[in-house]
Order: C-alpha cells, then sequence, then structure tokens
C-alpha cells in the first residue's frame, strides 16, 4: 500500500489547476490538516457531506477532496449546532483532511467544463469566457552563445506559451555594457574596466502561477553573475483559462434530441429549458454549475444551445429564441469532477488507493 504526503497529492492537483486560476471569492486548497501528513486512501466528492465523512471513517481514509469547499465564508464559532463546523470537528477527531478544488479546477482548460464537453464528444473545443488572470511579460538579456540554453530552460519552466503553441519568444540583438567591481566575478570582461558583450533580448509570455520557476530557470541557466532581465504586467486575457467552454458535435442534431442526449449524459432526472428556437443544434456551450452569467457569451459566439445550471425564472426569457437555454441541474453538470481527482492522482502514482466515494448525492429532490 502506498502512502503518499497530502502536499505531494495537492501538487499533482495543483499543476494542472493552479490557485491562480481560483476566483477571488471562492476557498480552494487544504482546508483542514497536515500538509506533510502521509495518506494512504482517498476518497473524492462534489461535496463534503456528514455521509461521505461517515464513509471516509468507516474506510479509514485519511483525506477527502471534494470540488466544492465546506468552507466559504469566515467562522466565528465552532460547535455542534452548524452543520459545517460540526462536520469540521467530526473530521478532525478522526484525523481526516479535507481539500477542495473549484474554481480553480472550472476555469482551466481541460477541467470541468471541458470534462462535460468530452460526453458530448464535442469538437474543436474551447474557452467560452477566457479569463483576465494575470500574464506578464519577461525580458531577460543573453550572452548570444548562450541563448538556447537559457532559452530551453525557461520554456521548460512554464515560459512561452501562447494558446496552442508553446515555446513562444521574440529575440533581438543588440550590445549590453557593464563594468563589474572589486567585489564582481565577470563572466565575461575585466574587474572595473566597461565590457561591452553581443547579446540577445528574449521576450516570453508567463502566467503568474509560473513566474516563480521561470525566473528561478533563468537564474539558474543564466552565465552571468547578476543576470538582467525586466517583468512587464500584461493585461491580456489567457485564452487558456476561463469560463466555460464552447464546440462543435460531431453530427447536428435536432432539439428534441439533443435534449434526450444530454438527460443521458448527465444522468439527469429532468431538464427545464427555454422555447425551442427550431433550429438543429450544432455549436454547443457548456458552463458547469451556476453559468447563467455566460448566457450573452453564448449567444455572442453563435452557440445554438447553452447548458449550465441554477437558472432562474427571467432567464428563460434572455434567449428571445437566439439558443436554446438548458438547465440540466448543478449537481448533473458538476458530478463528474470526483472522477477527474482520481484520474489526475491515478495517472502519476498508478498504485494508490482513491476512489470515488459511493454515498455522495444530489441534496435537490425530484417528484416526477
Amino acid at each position: 500500500m502506498i502512502s503518499i504526503k497530502i502536499k505531494d497529492l495537492a501538487k499533482i492537483i495543483e499543476e494542472s489547476a493552479p490557485h491562480a486560476y481560483a476566483e477571488s471569492w471562492d476557498n480552494v486548497g487544504l482546508i483542514v490538516g497536515d500538509t506533510n501528513k502521509k495518506v494512504d486512501k482517498v476518497l473524492t466528492a462534489l461535496d463534503f457531506t456528514e455521509e461521505i465523512l461517515d464513509e471516509a471513517i468507516e474506510k479509514k481514509v485519511g483525506l477527502i477532496i471534494t470540488h466544492h469547499p465546506i468552507i466559504f465564508g469566515a467562522i466565528k464559532k465552532i460547535t455542534t449546532n452548524d452543520l459545517t463546523t460540526r462536520l469540521i470537528m467530526k473530521a478532525i477527531k478522526h484525523d481526516i483532511a479535507i481539500y477542495a478544488a473549484h474554481t480553480n479546477f472550472d476555469n482551466i482548460k481541460g477541467g470541468l467544463n471541458f470534462v462535460v464537453a468530452d460526453r458530448f464528444s464535442l469538437k474543436d473545443s474551447k474557452v467560452l469566457e477566457p479569463t483576465a488572470t494575470k500574464m506578464y511579460k519577461l525580458s531577460c538579456f543573453i550572452p548570444i552563445d548562450h541563448t538556447e540554453k537559457v532559452s530551453k530552460a525557461i520554456f521548460e519552466a512554464g515560459a512561452g506559451n501562447v494558446g496552442n503553441y508553446d515555446s513562444c519568444s521574440f529575440s533581438s540583438e543588440g550590445i549590453g555594457s557593464f563594468k563589474g567591481n572589486d567585489a564582481a566575478n565577470p563572466f565575461v570582461g575585466e574587474i572595473n574596466k566597461i565590457h561591452f558583450e553581443p547579446e540577445k533580448k528574449i521576450e516570453v509570455i508567463v502566467p503568474a502561477h509560473k513566474l516563480h520557476n521561470v525566473i528561478n530557470a533563468l537564474l539558474q541557466s543564466h552565465p552571468y553573475e547578476e543576470p538582467a532581465y525586466d517583468i512587464l504586467v500584461l493585461e491580456n486575457k489567457n485564452m487558456l483559462a476561463g469560463s466555460g467552454v464552447i464546440g462543435r458535435l460531431p453530427q447536428p442534431l435536432a432539439e428534441k434530441d439533443f435534449l434526450s442526449l444530454t438527460k443521458e449524459l448527465l444522468i439527469a432526472p429532468v431538464l427545464r429549458h427555454s422555447k425551442f428556437t427550431g433550429n438543429m443544434i450544432s455549436k454547443v456551450a457548456i458552463c458547469t454549475g451556476a453559468g447563467a452569467f455566460l448566457l450573452p457569451q453564448a449567444i455572442s459566439q453563435g452557440a445554438d444551445v447553452f447548458i449550465t445550471g441554477d437558472v432562474r425564472y427571467h432567464e428563460f426569457f434572455s434567449p428571445d429564441k437566439k439558443l436554446l437555454l438548458i438547465d440540466a441541474g448543478h449537481y448533473e453538470t458538476e458530478q463528474f469532477s470526483r472522477e477527474w481527482f482520481v484520474d489526475i492522482i491515478k495517472s502519476r502514482f498508478s498504485d494508490f488507493d482513491i476512489e470515488v466515494a459511493e454515498r455522495g448525492e444530489n441534496p435537490v429532490g425530484y417528484w416526477v
């Protein structure tokens, strides 16, 4: 049986779903527990409930990974009178840690929205509304003979990714000058004498969560004692991160056929939808959970249908027959997060004991 530290399991998730992509109001990462604790069994769930916790206790689980965090706002009292604090107390008593990956998992290309898109076999899927997640431009100055070595190091650390391309950069040549004092140990040139060196300026894009690693790679691979570099904050949208997904069906479907397919693929007991448009369904937009705020983006990008959950009454008027709006349910659209956690950890540790909890259920009941 393999035992792994919680921080190492968290690292696997966060490499794919960085905390930098989480919404400001969210609460992601380790919520209860010790990052250095080793665990040999993990359960995954959509929500942290008493049923899930009891299952974890019975199975001697050391960590529960959920999509929805058990804590969102401030907690001022910890008593058994409140469900959240009662569950936290019970988890601590049984030495069970709690971890959540929520909007950071929602907001990545390949995240939960793309997991659902794959169930529909959507083609050419892309982020519906790219985010303004902080991006930087790094400019560094390298002696020409070392350009390839340094460039390779910063690319491998995460610089230079633009859309579906990597190793993207712009370079220009010039002459750098410097003069080392008596305490310096210059790579080229002489102490107390100005030196001129042919150099290349390399410019690359770096996402916020990879900036630290890229700078370290630059410093470790650069031959100079004091490498020169600039960091600029950009306002560019990150096309690989954001809300929702949009793509095309392999074959167009009539609206009623698409509703039947949606009900089947999302294992939904019931669907709510806006008025039929009379058009075939080809272009599909999806936002798991509560995503009605993306309806204008779905319409503007020519979607024939928009699938989400938690749609309010008046929002069903908004499509105005421009597309078909489907409320498939919050739970129904997000339930597949549980399998993703298993898959992402199993991809690194195939023999590790992690499984989807058996007792998780939709808190919403349906009378049909």
